[in-house]
């Protein structure tokens, strides 16, 4: 009885929204987009946020956690992913980190958050390529376009060949 009622959720609940919803990691920023019902009226609320966990990857009961820092208030969020109330998903930013839980980020500063996770360029044909920094970076050297005055001091000028 219990497997044919996991068979049931897998084909009805989670096929239809695997495809809408990304492949994302731990330590990459995503946008939250939940349905939330008010009275009669329903909205859509965005969270926008580091994935800290993800756990119960591809399961019925897969959930993400989600942490963002408000007004110096650190929140964290844990949504189901598959769940109805999720309208949709979208990556914002990739990082390549070294662990799949960050539960120590709760306690570093977003400076040295910033420091630990390295940033990945997000490319529209999803190839991921590492964010390169130059390590000096080399000034651009534009020539001086010519103004009107310059010109026409060019045109008014005449030859030795005419004055003679």
């Amino acid at each position: 009885m219990k497997i044919q009622a996991y068979n049931w959720i897998k084909n009805f609940v989670i096929a239809p929204k695997a495809d809408k919803i990304p492949d994302f990691r731990s330590g990459w920023t995503i946008r939250v987009h939940q349905k939330i019902q008010e009275g009669s009226k329903t909205r859509i609320q965005v969270f926008e946020g580091l994935v800290i966990k993800r756990s119960h990857n591809k399961e019925a009961g897969a959930t993400m956690t989600v942490r963002k820092i408000t007004n110096g208030v650190g929140v964290e969020r844990t949504f189901p992913i598959y769940s109805p109330i999720i309208d949709k998903i979208e990556v914002v930013k990739k990082a390549k980190i070294r662990r799949a839980k960050l539960y120590y980020i709760r306690e570093k500063s977003a400076k040295e958050t910033r420091r630990k996770i390295r940033n990945i360029n997000v490319d529209t044909r999803n190839e991921v390529k590492v964010a390169e920094t130059p390590s000096t970076p080399e000034p651009e050297i534009k020539p001086e376009p010519e103004t009107k005055v310059q010109e026409s001091a060019k045109e008014e000028v005449p030859s030795q060949e005419e004055k003679n």
